[in-house]
Order: structure tokens, then C-alpha cells, then sequence
């Protein structure tokens, strides 16, 4: 079970470019959005990337938008963890629950966790903010990712997994992101 004081939410690759060729990007764009509103309520450390953002763009505004309060890790590799500033920012976060996000699932989100997983973090794969530009290709990655060690969740499951009680402040605000 993710627990707020040990998870940490990474958002892979949600661009402009990129994401316009995603199937379903606006389910995928709405699943991270509720993530990144429910991260912050729960005060969960967000760690977020471009890919090669001078060919892709920046991210989607929608998520960019939340996010103006750090700055996104700029990376060539395909794996997250390829680049030597964000691994100094996951080691830094202290946490070893990550729940992980974005475009594309059987390329960078899938090397992201194959990474996440050997470097001993307990992986999530939110399924509803993954994409990928073919279903086929999506299906591949989470199906990659489950034989790597990580779990597959949904937004909402890993929302209210972390929230655990329907009572309080944060269960209300939270209550607003989901609908």
C-alpha cells in the first residue's frame, strides 16, 4: 500500500508535441492532472521531465500550469534515471514509493521504472496517465512494466490508497479533483 510519507509521483514526458500524437491524450492528460492536484494536496513530492524539449515543446499547459513551482528535468535518455540530475533529485526526495506517469508507457515510462525497480523503489504505473501512440504499444508497456516488478493502479486508486480515510480537509478537497 503507497502511504504519503513514503511516495513520490514522477510525470515522464508530458509534452506538447508528443502528447498530441497520444491515443486518448485527453484521459491521459485529465488522469495526470488529478495526480498532480492530489500529490500536492497530500504534500507528495513531484519530480517531472521533458524529452528533449527543443523538438517536443514543453510541457502541456494544463499540467505545466500546476507544476510552475519547480522546474522540469530537461533528459536525452530514454529512462529518467539516464539523467544525472534527476536521480540527484530522487535520492534527495528520500522516499521509496513512486508512483509513475506520462508518455510513452513502452519507452520512457517503461525504462523509467525498469530503472526505478533496480535501484530497490516499489513502482506503480498509473494506467489511466499513461499513453502511448498506438493502444497496442501502450498495452505492451504496462505489460512490461508488470514483468519488471511494478504494480499497475489508476489514478483514483492510488489517490484514495494514499489518502486512506474519508474524512477531513484533504478528503474534501481531494473529493473535487476526482469528479
Amino acid at each position: 500500500m503507497l502511504t504519503k510519507e513514503n511516495t513520490f509521483l514522477v510525470v515522464v514526458d508530458v509534452q506538447e508535441k508528443l502528447a498530441r500524437a497520444m491515443h486518448e491524450m485527453e484521459s491521459m492528460i485529465d488522469g495526470n492532472v488529478k495526480l498532480v492536484k492530489g500529490a500536492q494536496i497530500l504534500g507528495i513530492p513531484i519530480l517531472w521531465t521533458e524529452q528533449n524539449p527543443k523538438g517536443l515543446g514543453a510541457t502541456v499547459p494544463e499540467l505545466r500550469d500546476l507544476l510552475s513551482s519547480s522546474e522540469p528535468v530537461t533528459k536525452l535518455s530514454f529512462s529518467c534515471c539516464g539523467e544525472d540530475s534527476f536521480v540527484e533529485q530522487l535520492n534527495a526526495i528520500g522516499r521509496n514509493q513512486a508512483l509513475v506517469t506520462g508518455i510513452e508507457s513502452h519507452v520512457c515510462v517503461y525504462q523509467t521504472v525498469v530503472d526505478l525497480i533496480g535501484r530497490g523503489y516499489e513502482v506503480q504505473v498509473v494506467a489511466d496517465a499513461v499513453s502511448s501512440r498506438t493502444p497496442e504499444n501502450k498495452a505492451i508497456g504496462l505489460e512490461r512494466c508488470k514483468l519488471a516488478g511494478a504494480s499497475v493502479t489508476s489514478a483514483e486508486t492510488a489517490l484514495f490508497e494514499l489518502l486512506k480515510k474519508a474524512e477531513g480537509d484533504q478528503f474534501k478537497q481531494m473529493l473535487k479533483v476526482v469528479k
